[in-house]
């Protein structure tokens, strides 16, 4: 997994100084019923709130 995960969503408890993730796996799905084909058409599923 990638070390360095950027994330700007401070409200997330996997949030961390220097917009760091620290969950320890992270999962992303598409929000389409189609295959993604740009960023914007994801979700993170990983996210917790605070």
């Amino acid at each position: 997994m990638a070390k360095d995960v950027l994330c700007e969503v401070n409200s997330c408890r996997h949030w961390a100084q220097e917009n760091k993730c620290n969950a320890t796996s992270i999962y992303i799905v598409s929000h389409a019923s189609k295959e993604a084909s740009e960023s914007a058409e994801t979700d993170c599923k990983t996210f917790e709130v605070k």
